[in-house]
């Protein structure tokens, strides 16, 4: 008998009563013009439109919610190149808690700002030769603070997950099961979440990770059967999925649930920016269009089946979105 998974999904049905008065659920969208481009049938989930403009804001609010009263007064330090600083920040903004955001000073400006902009104190540091863990571990221990990882943590996996138990919800009230499921990954909670809310819904479901080109740690995982980190050397415009290997609290679920990982290139990342400008008129950035990008590309054998794929956030700044969708 296998082990238990570390997130079940009473977590994340738990961490949806948590987040009802505060997060959006967000549409589930579909477009004639893909769906005849890719000739299948495909829905997705629009977490751009998510408080803070992504979907980790629900996973940094689940965690944060929990921290006993007496512990908020010290704050609770993060790190991250953008989207969780943000989800963080704004978590803190609203249960009235300190938060310090370690983020890299490559990191997208609007990133940087916005998290700034939601009271956070953002403390900078070189992704290529300083530890972001190091870090906050320093800072946090300093100031007796609460660190909220980016992924590996199972409050954060199964807020990350409710995003997928709407999206569960929608699907069922339509009468529609899907064949195969699609989110980007990084550290990999937003899959984590994800394939449990999915599998406990439609256990027939095929779930997909996909990842910028070499930036492909997961994929090499799941072949291989345990943590793989990527090989890449240098950089990539979805500066969201650029963690080296899965976390081990989300690979044990990844593992046991997902199937397999696909890839796409920076351009057709780009590419597929710009198809959800046009036919979905919706602001994506490059992380949180590589499902898109890797279906579009032809990586899975979607012909006449039914995809969901996960958008997961739409922070991007506007000269390189201007160029990407004018390309």
């Amino acid at each position: 008998m296998s082990d238990p998974l570390p997130v079940t999904l009473a977590d994340i049905e738990a961490a949806a009563r948590v987040l009802a008065p505060f997060a959006v659920h967000t549409p589930l969208l579909s477009s004639p013009a893909i769906d005849a481009r890719c000739e299948a049938r495909v829905f997705f989930k629009a977490e751009p439109l998510q408080r803070t403009g992504s979907f980790k804001f629900r996973g940094a609010f689940n965690k944060m919610s929990a921290i006993p009263a007496a512990r908020r007064a010290a704050g609770v330090v993060a790190f991250s190149s953008g989207n969780h600083a943000q989800g963080v920040a704004a978590a803190a903004q609203l249960l009235g808690i300190p938060a310090t955001i370690v983020m890299p000073s490559d990191a997208p400006l609007s990133k940087r700002e916005r998290t700034a902009a939601y009271g956070a104190e953002v403390v900078l540091y070189d992704r290529w030769r300083e530890d972001r863990e190091a870090i906050a571990r320093e800072i946090a221990g300093r100031r007796q603070a609460t660190i909220v990882p980016p992924y590996d943590d199972p409050m954060i996996i199964a807020g990350q997950g409710t995003a997928a138990r709407e999206f569960c919800s929608d699907l069922a009230a339509l009468g529609i099961t899907p064949d195969f499921v699609m989110a980007p990954a990084s550290g990999g909670g937003l899959m984590a979440g994800t394939a449990v809310a999915t599998k406990a819904r439609f256990p027939s479901a095929t779930l997909v990770t996909a990842e910028p080109e070499g930036f492909d740690d997961h994929a090499r995982s799941l072949r291989s059967g345990h943590r793989e980190p990527h090989r890449a050397e240098g950089t990539t415009i979805c500066d969201a999925l650029m963690a080296t290997i899965p976390g081990e609290i989300t690979f044990a679920i990844n593992q046991a649930l997902v199937s397999s990982g696909v890839t796409a290139t920076d351009a057709e990342v780009g590419l597929a920016v710009a198809v959800a400008f046009r036919d979905l008129k919706l602001v994506v950035e490059p992380g949180g269009a590589v499902a898109l990008a890797a279906l579009l590309a032809g990586r899975l054998a979607a012909r006449g089946k039914t995809v969901v794929v996960m958008l997961s956030g739409g922070n991007v700044d506007a000269p390189l979105y201007a160029r990407l969708i004018t390309a």
